[in-house]
């Protein structure tokens, strides 16, 4: 194929003409490889399978938790949020990029302008404006000269093997696969809002559990003291009541240092330093939407991760193109026109017009297999590339399994411990009153209110793990969803 081109390349017209079709570019056509997707999902038995073309469009998926303070901290992260402003300005540096190497597919245009004075023999002197605006001088005789000259210019290097179309697709392969950075990120912060937002309101539910615990602990170790003052109960009776009221005291403290951090990664989240930004505390909405996981293919569409994996992969396919472009010749070709007088006034005329054509063709005969390297360089980092792509498409697979089923687990979890808490509420009002008429010793009384406040707090913790759980899965799914008409 060399030979047969170098043959061609001998008849200019020949040449011109395939640069102006540009050829036909060389190195391996992109086509998606498979990727592990399994029919369906094994822990979604139960689910109602979602249409992609309407259930599983992205939205603002936060508004099905029916939380509007976690509304207004959304709108903030998508125009506040750190990282994804990064994200963004990498885009905008991608999209850049490929207009920058499209322009290497069009003639290089320039233009050029300058005026000299020139003399000979001695005692005068020659003043030359250079085209920059400077000047320069020496000797000359008495007899000077003028010169001026204004020339246009152009060079075009034809992309007759492709390697800059193969250049352009990497650099826009690369460009989606940066908007699906962004699309990532943006969907990561949303999702770490949600998830800091839900843990600091159940920090928030577990602080007035905690008050109203150590409201009872201080009446508690109040009739203690009575009752040992009175004679009528063993001191042990007391310490164990402040004991009691003391833990309880210590486990309030601990959660409000739990909800003050979660309230200073917000302010991160926002983009707001942590000492300028405040979260009034409100009532806690423990909607847990249902959540239609649709089916494995669909992620292929949805994932931000897996779309700039397979964008890459693009890319990497297209550097090989680049590559082998390196095993042909190089053609450029230039051109001007111009005119050149010793008198300003008849520059622009016909009979000082100047113009000339030229082309040239390089090809490299020995290089020492370093392009054979480079092409074997290429191949591997596209063979790299494919083995991360299915790579991504396997781990948000366990992502969607694990979130699935966590989501049924946490949901008869969340059940048994509300019957718990119940049962346990209802246990340590019995046992007060038996103890109240002197029927239990206090021992059991104090075993009552501990159950009886660990379930509590089992069951605050068990809402706020359910409404992570579906922050999880929607991100695993690659965003939100609209419900189906």
């Amino acid at each position: 194929m060399k030979d047969a081109v170098m043959r061609l390349a001998r008849t200019p017209l020949t040449v011109l003409t395939c640069a102006a079709v540009a050829g036909c570019a060389v190195g391996p056509n992109y086509a998606r490889p498979s990727a592990p997707v399994s029919a369906t999902f094994k822990e979604a038995a139960g689910w109602s399978p979602a249409a992609p073309a309407d259930a599983l469009e992205r939205g603002d998926w936060w508004t099905l938790f029916g939380d509007p303070v976690l509304n207004g901290l959304m709108a903030r992260v998508q125009v506040s949020n750190q990282n994804i402003i990064a994200a963004e300005a990498a885009y905008r540096q991608a999209r850049a990029l490929v207009s920058e190497q499209r322009a290497a597919l069009f003639p290089t245009v320039n233009t050029s302008g300058s005026a000299t004075r020139s003399g000979s023999g001695a005692g005068g002197s020659a003043i030359i404006v250079n085209p920059d605006g400077s000047t320069s001088g020496g000797s000359s005789g008495g007899t000077a000269r003028n010169t001026y000259r204004v020339t246009l210019g152009a060079s075009w290097a034809p992309d007759i093997w492709g390697r800059i179309r193969r250049t352009i697709e990497a650099s826009r392969a690369n460009a989606q696969a940066s908007a699906a950075d962004l699309a990532a990120a943006r969907l990561a912060a949303q999702g770490e809002l949600a998830a800091n937002y839900f843990s600091l309101r159940e920090a928030e539910a577990e602080m007035a559990l905690d008050q109203a615990t150590v409201a009872s602990y201080r009446r508690t170790v109040q009739i203690s003291q009575n009752q040992y003052n009175a004679g009528i109960a063993p001191r042990s009776n007391l310490l164990q009541a402040q004991t009691q009221l003391d833990n309880a005291l210590a486990d309030l403290a601990g959660t409000q240092q739990t909800r003050a951090t979660y309230e200073h990664a917000i302010a991160m989240l926002v983009g707001e330093a942590p000492g300028n930004f405040s979260l009034a505390t409100a009532a806690w909405t423990s909607t847990v939407p249902e959540t239609p996981p649709g089916v494995p293919s669909t992620l292929l569409q949805r994932r931000p991760d897996i779309a700039a994996a397979e964008r890459r992969m693009a890319a990497a396919n297209a550097q090989v193109g680049v590559q082998v472009a390196a095993y042909f010749p190089s053609l450029s070709l230039t051109g001007s026109y111009g005119f050149a007088s010793t008198e300003l006034g008849a520059l622009i005329s016909a009979p000082n017009a100047l113009w000339s054509m030229g082309a040239s063709a390089a090809e490299t005969l020995l290089d020492f297999g370093a392009r054979r390297a480079r092409v074997t360089e290429a191949r591997a980092a596209y063979d790299q590339a494919v083995a991360q792509y299915r790579q991504t498409v396997l781990t948000a697979l366990q992502d969607v399994e694990n979130q699935l089923v966590a989501t049924r687990v946490l949901a008869a979890q969340y059940d048994l411990r509300r019957d718990a808490s119940a049962a346990a509420d209802a246990a340590e009002q019995m046992v007060t009153n038996r103890y109240q008429a002197g029927q239990v010793s206090f021992v059991d009384v104090v075993t009552a209110q501990a159950a009886a406040y660990a379930a509590r707090r089992a069951l605050a913790q068990a809402t706020a793990q359910r409404q992570n759980t579906a922050v999880a899965l929607i991100q695993s799914l690659g965003g939100g969803w609209r419900p189906a008409p």
